[in-house]
């Protein structure tokens, strides 16, 4: 049983990066000027989202960042947020009550090795029902998307081995619960949006009753 969280919400903006970055590698002499170019247009277009939302100018001198490197606003303790790029799409995940959330994009046409990948990063029992599946894709970007959005959220990541966290990833439906006793239990929900699997996750609690599930906005653009 799944109960809406009443005053909970999570606003997730998701953007094609093509309207982000205009200029194509070949306009730049050296690929770390491209990359340089390209961070910063996702950080600004971050830092307008931010603004937006809270009615106030955020710069870059604003966002702070964890030991671990999760950042935060250190001016506003109430907000959390998490983003995530893949090759071709952007997506911001912003809320004032939740805590800790992580947001992870991947594009389905992604040329990955699944396999080798799969052997690598999966739990042995995510690998498994992967296999059942017939190696079926969309089930590996799911698994893919939700464990970076947990560790994300975590605030942990890639400091906890991929392969040690079993999400619990359904062949079908589109969200869960999982846990780690190194980051506790978080919430997850999957969206296959076109061209791209998008995965928000937030901590929550094992609960006889089921977990509270936020209301979740996705802002296409």
């Amino acid at each position: 049983m799944i109960e809406p969280m009443k005053n909970r919400t999570i606003q997730i903006h998701v953007q094609a990066l093509a309207q982000l970055i205009p200029l194509a590698q070949e306009n730049f002499e050296k690929l770390s000027d491209f990359n340089y170019y390209k961070k910063n247009q996702i950080y600004q277009q971050r830092n307008q989202y931010l603004s937006t939302f809270l009615q106030q100018n955020i710069s870059d001198q604003d966002i702070h960042k964890t030991e671990f490197g999760k950042p935060y606003l250190n001016q506003f303790e109430n907000v959390a947020f998490n983003h995530s790029h893949s090759q071709n799409h952007y997506a911001l995940a912003i809320s004032q009550q939740m805590q800790d959330i992580g947001v992870d994009i991947e594009d389905l046409d992604r040329k990955v090795r699944f396999d080798a990948l799969a052997k690598h990063a999966f739990h042995p029992q995510e690998y498994q029902t992967w296999q059942d599946l017939d190696c079926d894709t969309e089930y590996w970007f799911k698994v893919w998307t939700t464990k970076e959005a947990v560790l994300k959220a975590s605030g942990l990541g890639i400091r906890l081995s991929l392969n040690a966290l079993n999400t619990h990833v359904h062949s079908f439906e589109n969200g869960g619960i999982c846990s780690h006793p190194l980051i506790g239990v978080f919430a997850y929900q999957n969206y296959r949006l076109p061209h791209c699997m998008l995965t928000i996750a937030w901590r929550s609690e094992h609960s006889c009753k089921g977990f509270a599930f936020p209301q979740i906005e996705i802002i296409s653009h």
